[in-house]
């Protein structure tokens, strides 16, 4: 299982769109920090591009590819059509993330799978149990299980569920949904939202055999309640028992 851990860019800088929270002033920088801590894959977010609908940050995300290429690197936020996508690849970055067009137009994700295969990932943020779309905006009446069903044969990477409830709450994370998931779409499920110290990682470790490929983590890691290489040491551990 990967600890992947989150930059998420907002105003080019690392922080959070639902605050006023800085991380840090070089996402670059930043993004050296984790790689010195031994990650093997990170995760990024536009945050102004999931509202935008198109990416804004899109710079940043270019110069962390070019300084890490061999780096597998996800990015999400703002994605919406293949110019989009292609440009991203293009610039380094390993995977691509599809959230709200997922909601919204499932075709697309099945149409980019075919031309991008291995690509895709499909980014699935749900409250209760609903997914939620446009940078948390609006929550739809779809069931994240049900969409997740959806793209069972389409080659899908993997789904990046997010427990909305739970993300930068510092509160655990949903262990039980998030394995749920991976049951029911028989896609490779990466958690985020709430992790929040080793004991989170210890809980989802147990299900890495039945689709947990992953968990992303933001706040804990920057407020030091987690620490990641000491994360991935264990991960690394438990899979060989």
């Amino acid at each position: 299982m990967l600890i992947i851990p989150a930059i998420d860019l907002k105003d080019g800088i690392c922080g959070r769109m639902d605050e006023s929270t800085v991380f840090g002033d070089n996402p670059v920088e930043m993004a050296a920090k984790w790689v010195e801590a031994g990650c093997r894959r990170l995760h990024l977010v536009d945050l102004n591009g999931a509202f935008a609908g198109e990416p804004v940050n899109g710079e940043i995300v270019r110069a962390i590819a070019k300084a890490y290429p061999k780096l597998p690197i996800q990015i999400g936020g703002g994605i919406r059509n293949v110019e989009i996508i292609e440009a991203y690849l293009n610039a380094g970055v390993s995977h691509v993330i599809i959230g709200t067009k997922a909601v919204k137009d499932p075709d697309f994700v099945t149409a980019m799978c075919k031309r991008f295969p291995g690509r895709i990932i499909v980014g699935l943020d749900a409250q209760d149990g609903y997914v939620a779309i446009d940078g948390w905006a609006e929550i739809t009446d779809v069931k994240a299980v049900d969409l997740a069903k959806r793209f069972r044969n389409d080659g899908v990477e993997s789904i990046v569920y997010t427990d909305i409830s739970r993300d930068g709450m510092m509160q655990g994370v949903n262990v039980e949904a998030t394995v749920n998931l991976a049951q029911q779409a028989g896609i490779p499920v990466i958690a985020s939202g709430g992790v929040t110290n080793i004991d989170d990682i210890h809980a989802l470790c147990k299900f890495a055999d039945q689709g947990i490929l992953g968990a992303i983590t933001g706040r804990a890691i920057y407020e030091g309640t987690l620490d990641v290489a000491e994360a991935q040491a264990l991960c690394d551990t438990l899979s060989k028992v």
